[in-house]
């Protein structure tokens, strides 16, 4: 899964964005677990859904802070 941008990101409903939330977080658990191990193959993804985990959260605090 490439990053979204933000743009596309504003587009979603608050599920999706949660939905999206939760599989980064089990996707960075796994890189987590394949770093420990040594088997991590490309060690730049972490980084990536850190960033667009942290995009995702932000935008959740902007729609609640409008409501």
């Amino acid at each position: 899964m490439a990053t979204t941008k933000a743009k596309d990101l504003r587009e979603l409903s608050v599920d999706e964005i949660n939905r999206r939330i939760r599989d980064l977080k089990l996707e960075g658990i796994n890189l987590k677990l394949q770093k420990a191990t040594g088997a991590l193959e490309n060690p730049a993804r972490v980084r990536e859904i850190r960033r667009e985990n942290a995009r995702l959260v932000t935008l959740l605090a902007e729609r609640k802070a409008k409501a």
